[in-house]
């Protein structure tokens, strides 16, 4: 029986431009793909193990004619819109009060920064929530083993008895592997609001 919902919140509740704004980046970088000492400082960033100020200096010492405005563009070129529908389904799912709701997301302060900006529901989306856990101020990320037992520890949750919705594959993997049910959403075709209607077997 399902008693715990955890969502992740790139391509499920905000939608994404992963491929565009890849291919932004090394346009700007005019490189052919991103070096190592820039994936360990994403990576970083991400974990909180770096802070935004840290995180732009390292790139504007990378690319000098860049400025701070440019790097903090491309950086949030990946995000695009949230539509207003799912803000409405998970409040709706919040105020029925039939499961815990968890967010579970890979994120750091300049991608939440620019959606508490443009998006003036952000805070409305983040109290339909039991627990809002965000890999910067966790220092946690997907799809390490120890983020899913931190939201178990914390919670004093059963995996059996959540469902785990994630689009991205090497995240759910590592959840079904621990005995999570999972829901691999393929943000192309679907959508967060036929969760029930997908997952039926389930509830």
């Amino acid at each position: 029986m399902i008693k715990t919902l955890i969502f992740d919140f790139g391509d499920v509740f905000i939608n994404l431009d992963k491929q565009g704004a890849m291919e932004n980046a090394l346009k700007l970088f005019q490189l052919e793909s991103f070096e190592n000492d820039m994936l360990e400082a994403n990576l970083k960033f991400e974990t909180g193990n770096i802070n935004t100020s840290q995180f732009i200096e390292f790139y504007k010492s990378k690319f000098p004619y860049l400025s701070k405005k440019d790097i903090v563009n491309a950086w949030n070129h990946i995000l695009k819109d949230f539509p207003k529908y799912r803000l409405e389904f998970i409040k709706a799912l919040s105020n029925q009060s039939s499961y815990k709701l968890v967010l579970l997301s890979n994120t750091n302060e300049l991608h939440i920064e620019h959606i508490r900006q443009h998006f003036n529901f952000y805070e409305d989306f983040k109290n339909c929530f039991d627990q809002f856990y965000l890999s910067h101020e966790i220092q946690l990320r997907k799809p390490e083993k120890e983020i899913f037992e931190f939201v178990l520890t914390q919670n004093n949750l059963r995996p059996d008895e959540c469902l785990f919705i994630d689009d991205t594959k090497e995240n759910t993997d590592t959840a079904k592997a621990m005995g999570f049910h999972i829901w691999t959403i393929d943000e192309t075709k679907e959508d967060i609001t036929s969760l029930f209607e997908i997952n039926k077997e389930l509830f």
